[in-house]
């Protein structure tokens, strides 16, 4: 391989390659589309010349008659209120976000990007009451979770989707639940700008030619990192008081890279490396 791939990337393994940069290591993974292709070079999803009889875009039946191509049916139509222990719909999700997030908590939170108001982290339908449990006109409700980075405190408030009113507010610390896309995207925004990026940026370059400037140039996957004594760096200490992020990039349509040694500490802003 040329000089530059070996700097960033380091060695090729038979069949596998493997490359190492800083903390960035960037694994071959069979790319999407390479299955299912045949010795003849006919791939599934593309097109074959169609038989000898064939009418328009329809087939030939028994007997030489025209078969009428398949329909798919659409879709029935989303209720706006599901029934019981349903999902909830489309429209009770929006609806629900919506009522949790008051005027007041809105003033008063901060989001991921340090903007205004707390970062959505999803809806979900509410575990009816004890005495409501099998009664089919029970009420539903919403359990929405916000996270203030303000104060790195989680919020759930509890929606009745009958009245419209919010029925019940809790607050936790140190509770660290699935991180939402945005958060994902935010903290390899941090990454990228940081110093300690520069391996994931390099195997980018080396996989596409291109620079990595943006998250949106990448398939994101993360996990929540909680701190364990003397796991880990002292600027990192605080990770579970803090949201911190384990990021598991990949290129787009090419291969993983490895950047699990890299914690990016959400609240703080900060990046650093575990180990030595």
């Amino acid at each position: 391989m040329r000089n530059i791939v070996h700097r960033h990337l380091g060695k090729m393994v038979a069949g596998t390659a493997i490359a190492v940069a800083g903390t960035a290591v960037m694994m071959a993974v069979t790319l999407p589309g390479t299955a299912g292709a045949d010795d003849s070079g006919t791939r599934a999803g593309r097109s074959v010349p169609q038989e000898a009889g064939a009418a328009g875009t329809g087939a030939t039946g028994p007997g030489g008659r025209a078969v009428a191509p398949g329909v798919v049916e659409a879709a029935p139509a989303e209720g706006q209120k599901g029934e019981g222990r349903d999902p909830l719909t489309d429209d009770e999700l929006e609806r629900a976000e919506k009522i949790a997030l008051s005027r007041q908590l809105f003033r008063s939170s901060e989001n991921v990007d340090g903007e205004r108001g707390p970062q959505p982290l999803g809806v979900d339908l509410a575990e009816p009451e004890a005495d409501e449990a099998g009664k089919p006109d029970a009420p539903r409700r919403a359990d929405v979770t916000f996270y203030d980075y303000r104060d790195d405190t989680l919020v759930t408030r509890t929606v009745d989707l009958g009245t419209g009113k919010v029925v019940a507010t809790g607050t936790q610390h140190g509770v660290q639940p699935p991180l939402s896309r945005a958060e994902k995207a935010e903290a390899a925004a941090l990454l990228i700008a940081d110093p300690l990026g520069s391996g994931l940026k390099a195997d980018y370059q080396d996989a596409t030619g291109k620079a990595l400037t943006s998250p949106d140039q990448l398939q994101l996957s993360g996990a929540v990192y909680r701190a364990a004594p003397g796991a880990q760096p002292a600027v990192l200490d605080k990770c579970g008081e803090h949201r911190c992020v384990r990021l598991f990039p990949k290129v787009k349509n090419g291969p993983w890279v490895d950047a699990r040694q890299l914690v990016i500490d959400l609240s703080a802003r900060k990046v650093a490396r575990l180990g030595h």
